[in-house]
């Protein structure tokens, strides 16, 4: 049976360019890169290559580029990096209720270590305010954390006017961007951002590989001890291969940017014309314009968002139900309560992402088996169909749409 994967926000096909970039690295020149004889400085230049193509791909220098092994790794580093580097001058750190785990676990963490974390709220669609922003600015604030675009919502955040706002204040900036790469423009200069997160398996990459930017001259504390790589910021023999895979990836993004952003959106809108037209009581998640061009996040009147997925599966489509890092714990989704969805509706939310292979004709197939799906499961659904919360979400949902 074909598969329909729209998941591509957990995470992407390895793109065969990419792979090919790989194998040599598998291989022949399997040099650690700090060895001095020859073996080890070939795999050294070539790493330098690649960290020279992901500088380009977000407007840096090769040196502000630090690898991870993980988008993860990279925000729990700039955001404990530095906490521990200015704990002497304060200890309040702000951030977003929709950040993704990787950043409100390591905020909850620092709480426990004595630092003040002030989670700022979102309206409906998923934008946090300026004006909460400067009012949580204190004294004592030595770092911001707000999301490039949110991972479940899709929802585009001002980053460029809050990295204003915490420039002139002179505090430090950290975006979490592992969503925005290869599907929006992502200018680290333009941004006015000092930090930012980036994962290769966003954006048909391998998994495991991650990269840090962190502004030239700006003081971080360390988080991986060890050996002097990443010009001693971050120990660990250098994953040469996934490094040359992550180059390649990031080249390839910044090349086509434009048309796939614009293939994405086209889809993505008939994907949500689609749905809302043909479905009663559904409602989108996320702001209807600035929003990543790949991203639809449905919620279904009295529905399980668990028995859509199972019943998509069985069709041969592959979706997801918010984010993929919390798929396995039954709670409503933090990003849809901030949002303001009740804890019922919550659960009901199915998200699509839209990725380079999709087709016009895939998302035909989805819709017309979707409103098939949907009202299957409504008519053997419990939940009595006279909610009144849930009829007041969805109500005022369709206003806003149609």
């Amino acid at each position: 049976m074909k598969r329909i994967y729209l998941d591509h926000a957990a995470t992407t096909p390895v793109d065969p360019e990419v792979v090919e970039v790989m194998i040599p690295y598998l291989t022949e020149t399997f040099g650690n890169p700090s060895s001095i004889y020859a073996e080890g400085r070939a795999a050294k230049k070539s790493i330098e290559k690649a960290r020279q193509q992901i500088a380009t791909a977000i407007n840096a220098d090769s040196r502000e580029i630090y690898f991870t092994a993980s988008g993860s790794e990279a925000d729990n580093w700039a955001i404990k990096g530095i906490a521990m580097k200015n704990k002497a001058k304060g200890k309040h750190i702000i951030t977003s209720q929709i950040e993704h785990h990787a950043v409100l676990h390591s905020c909850e963490y620092l709480e426990k270590q004595g630092f003040e974390v002030t989670y700022l709220p979102v309206d409906e669609v998923g934008l946090i305010s300026l004006e909460d922003l400067k009012n949580a600015i204190r004294d004592d604030t030595i770092l911001v954390s707000i999301m490039f675009a949110n991972n479940e919502i899709g929802t585009i955040e001002p980053i460029k006017e809050i990295g204003k706002i915490v420039k002139e204040k002179g505090i430090v900036f950290h975006t979490d961007a592992v969503q925005a790469l290869g599907n929006i423009p992502v200018d680290v200069k333009d941004l006015n951002v000092d930090l930012l997160s980036l994962s290769a398996h966003k954006i048909y990459g391998p998994k495991g590989i991650g990269v840090l930017y962190i502004k030239k001259g700006l003081p971080i504390d360390n988080l991986i001890h060890g050996g002097a790589q990443e010009r001693k910021k971050r120990a660990g023999t250098e994953n040469t291969a996934e490094i040359m895979a992550f180059g390649k990836a990031a080249e390839i993004a910044s090349e086509h940017l434009e048309e796939n952003m614009t293939h994405m959106k086209t889809l993505r809108d008939q994907l949500i014309e689609g749905v809302l037209g043909k479905i009663p009581l559904a409602r989108l998640n996320g702001h209807p314009e600035k929003r990543l061009p790949g991203n639809a996040n449905f919620c279904f009147a009295y529905i399980e968002g668990e028995s859509i997925l199972l019943s998509l599966d069985v069709i041969g489509i592959a979706g997801s139900s918010g984010s993929a890092c919390t798929s396995g714990s039954l709670d409503p989704s933090h990003v849809l309560l901030a949002i303001g969805l009740p804890a019922g509706v919550a659960h009901g939310s199915l998200r699509l992402t839209i990725g380079k292979s999709t087709t016009p004709e895939d998302i035909d197939y989805v819709v017309n088996n979707l409103v098939e799906i949907i009202q299957r499961l409504r008519d053997m659904s419990p939940i009595d169909a006279d909610h009144p919360i849930d009829a007041a979400v969805f109500d005022k949902a369709d206003h806003h749409h149609h």
